[in-house]
This record gives structure tokens, C-alpha cells and sequence, in this order.
């Protein structure tokens, strides 16, 4: 079982384990009704804090910092233009630290810190709640603090009434993972009483838990096989599709463990699916939908479900008020999101051109196939193209080196992608034709 051992020492898997006790601590006093609505922010933000500090270090200044900003500006700007100036800050925040690990890594050549990657990622994270807040401030889902910090309150009112901002953005069940929660259903749940009974709570925690155990053994067997073979660097010709194919499925089996560690934390604290939704809010987005990411035969579905709350953010982010190629500025923004690397880059502009193909191809396919052994032989034979474009973009998003992303381009695994670019052009061609 040494395995399982060092998945939980991973530094994140270790701290959101360690981080458990609490949850459930917070989850039964709820379910008590033992302390009040402050006292339940306080607990959030203080287990928020204390976590950062634990797995941070002194890198936990660059979380608290921009999440201190974040409300000041929450609280001082109209809710017309909140959202501007806090994206702007975010992401220029953001932007400055990971240019710091671009120094680290590219000009230095040391490998960056434990911590500070696990800052950056905690980050990234606090990103999307700032965004989704101000969002909802400035769309009027959420209303703002009244007054703000310009009328002329006591400090401590003031305090008190940013107070939930400042628990939302920095609440330990979600500062170094887990599905995105929007404001209006973290407010509900620290305001009313637990929607969860223990016992239903206890199957599906443990439901879970055979979840992560089932694809750590995945991850093994995998390992053992990657290991054993050759690289990207010493495969020849088709070996290197099989070396791409399973250490891509080594990659996803990895995020699929982290992703249901991550759900189930946020569950044990109350923030799970089961919590009671009010009218007109969203429900809980799991990142791990497992079942559909393996099985689509398109590449559109699994650019949807692959870490789908992330996927939700972006379009209401990105695609959604883009008027000229919303595609491509939506995974161009999710690029700038993760860090820039040349890989990343490379990677989710690929991801774009793919999912255009996709869209085109399968249009044009659901028009002249339709006898059911052919679509059967259609979906099997895209089946395999999804799978083997997505192992190729995957790669590619992970590399951090340019000579790796050297070695993948010129392997044989370019041609898939390029057998769904030659189609796209074709397919835009005729479409222009036809109209």
C-alpha cells in the first residue's frame, strides 16, 4: 500500500487531508446550530488562513494580499464598474507572480519552489472567486456592501460588513482546490442550517473514497507500464503515439484522484450537491465527470466536462461577451490563466482550432450518415481520434520544456491534429460555397 501513501503525500493531498478534521468539525456545528452566522464566517476565514500559512509559507502574502485588494475594491467601487477594475488587478496579479516562476524556471533554470507552485495554483483559484463575485455585484445577483468603505461607518461595521467577502474568497474547503462555489450558494449555506444528514453524509464520503482508491490502483498499473517503456525522447515513429497515449492517461488519472479529493472536502464542509438550492442558482458542478470525459467521441463535449466549473467560469467570462472569434479569445484567456508556457500556449490554441473542427465535422457527418452500423463505425473511429487529439493537447499543456514541445510536434502524433485542421479548412471552404 505504499502507493496509496505517497498520493497523501503529495503537499496537496496531504494539506487538504489535514484539512479535513475541520471540515466535518464545521459541517457538525452547523448541523448544531452551535454558533452563529459571524462565527461560522470567522471559522472559514481563520481555517482559510491558518491552511495558507501551513502549505504556503511566506508565499501565503501573495494570496492574502490581492484577496485584501479584492475587497477593498468589492466595497469602494460602483457595482457598474467593479468587475473592471477587479479583473484587471487579479489577473495583472497573477500575471507579475507567474512571471516570477517563468524567471525560476527559464532564465535561472531551478526548479521553483513546492510552495510557491502551490501558492500559484491557490491563486489561480482565488481568481475565479474574485471574478465570479464581481461579476455577479455588477450583473445584480449579488448585492454589493452599501456605503462601502467611503461612508463615514465605524471601522468595525465596515469590517463586518466585508466580513463574508473576505470568508468567501479565502474559505479553507476551496483555497487549494475543489469545484468553483458561487457567492450566493456559499452565503445560503453559512447562513442556514446543514442540509446534509450524517449518515447520508458517511456513504458518500466513503463512496468517494473507493472512487480515489480504485484510480490510484489505475495509476500504478500505468505508472509501472510508462516507466518500463520508452520516452518521447528514445520512441521511434508509431511507438510514440502508444508513449503519448498512456502518459496522458496517466495525467488524467492524476487529475480525476485530486479533482474527487478536492469534491470531497468541500462536501464534508457542507458544500457538496446534496446542499438545498434556491431558486434561479446553479447547482454544484463536479470537475470530475469521469463517465463522459472517457467515452465522447467529441472533442467539443469534452472541452465542456474536462474540469467543468473552470469550463463554466471561462464562458461566462470569456465566451460569453466576446463578439469576434469567442473560441479562440476564450482559450487564449485560459492560457494567459494557467501561466503562458510555450506548451500551454501551443496547447489550448490547439484545443480552439479542434474544437472548430468539431463542430464542422460532426455537423457535416449527422448530415449523410445514417444508417446505424456506419454512425456505430463513426463514433468508434472518432472515439479514438478525440481520445488520441486529447492525449496529444495534453502533453502538449504539461511539457514545460520548448525541446519537448519540439520532440511532440515533429512525433507522429501531429498527424491526428492535422487530419481535423485539413478537414476544418475543407469544411469552411464548402460552407462558403454553399452560402
Amino acid at each position: 500500500m505504499e502507493w496509496l501513501w505517497l498520493f497523501f503525500l503529495h503537499p496537496v493531498s496531504f494539506y487538504q487531508g489535514a484539512a479535513f478534521p475541520f471540515a466535518l468539525l464545521f459541517n457538525y456545528l452547523c448541523i448544531m446550530d452551535s454558533f452563529s452566522t459571524r462565527a461560522r464566517y470567522l471559522f472559514l476565514l481563520a481555517g482559510g488562513g491558518a491552511l495558507a500559512v501551513a502549505a504556503m509559507g511566506s508565499y501565503a502574502v501573495l494570496v492574502f494580499t490581492p484577496a485584501v485588494c479584492a475587497v477593498a475594491l468589492l466595497c469602494s467601487l460602483a457595482p457598474q464598474q467593479v468587475h473592471r477594475w477587479t479583473f484587471c488587478f487579479q489577473m495583472s496579479w497573477q500575471t507579475l507572480c507567474h512571471l516570477g516562476l517563468h524567471y525560476t524556471e527559464y532564465y535561472l533554470h531551478e526548479p521553483p519552489s513546492v510552495r510557491f507552485c502551490i501558492t500559484l495554483s491557490s491563486l489561480m483559484l482565488l481568481t475565479q472567486r474574485v471574478t465570479s463575485l464581481s461579476l455577479d455585484i455588477c450583473e445584480g445577483k449579488v448585492e454589493a456592501a452599501s456605503g462601502g468603505f467611503r461612508s463615514r461607518s465605524s471601522l468595525s461595521e465596515h469590517v463586518c460588513k466585508a466580513l463574508p467577502y473576505f470568508s468567501y474568497l479565502l474559505f479553507f474547503p476551496a483555497l487549494l482546490g475543489g469545484s468553483l462555489c458561487s457567492f450566493q450558494r456559499f452565503q445560503a449555506r453559512v447562513q442556514g442550517s446543514s442540509a446534509l444528514h450524517p449518515r447520508h453524509s458517511f456513504w458518500a464520503l466513503s463512496w468517494r473514497c473507493l472512487q480515489i482508491l480504485g484510480l490510484e490502483c489505475l495509476n500504478v498499473a500505468v505508472s509501472r507500464v510508462v516507466d518500463a517503456g520508452a520516452g518521447l525522447t528514445d520512441c521511434q515513429q508509431f511507438e510514440c503515439i502508444y508513449v503519448v497515449w498512456t502518459t496522458a492517461g496517466l495525467f488524467k488519472l492524476t487529475y480525476y484522484s485530486h479533482w474527487i479529493l478536492d469534491d470531497s472536502l468541500l462536501h464534508a464542509a457542507g458544500f457538496g450537491p446534496e446542499l438545498g438550492q434556491s431558486p434561479g442558482e446553479e447547482g454544484y458542478v463536479p470537475d470530475a465527470d469521469i463517465w463522459t470525459l472517457e467515452r465522447t467521441h467529441r472533442i467539443s463535449v469534452f472541452a465542456r466536462k474536462w474540469n467543468q466549473s473552470t469550463a463554466r467560469w471561462l464562458r461566462r467570462l470569456v465566451f460569453q461577451h466576446s463578439r469576434a472569434w469567442p473560441l479562440l479569445q476564450t482559450f487564449a484567456f485560459s492560457a494567459w490563466w494557467h501561466g503562458l508556457h510555450p506548451g500551454q500556449v501551443f496547447g489550448f490554441v490547439c484545443w480552439a482550432v479542434m474544437v472548430e473542427a468539431d463542430y464542422l465535422i460532426h455537423s457535416f457527418a449527422n448530415e449523410f450518415i445514417r444508417s446505424w452500423p456506419m454512425r456505430l463505425f463513426y463514433r468508434t473511429l472518432t472515439w479514438a481520434h478525440t481520445q488520441l487529439i486529447i492525449a496529444y493537447i495534453m502533453l502538449a499543456v504539461e511539457v514545460r520544456s520548448l525541446s519537448s514541445l519540439w520532440l511532440l510536434c515533429n512525433s507522429y502524433n501531429s498527424v491526428f491534429p492535422m487530419v481535423y485542421c485539413i478537414l476544418l479548412l475543407l469544411l469552411v471552404k464548402r460552407k462558403h460555397k454553399c452560402n
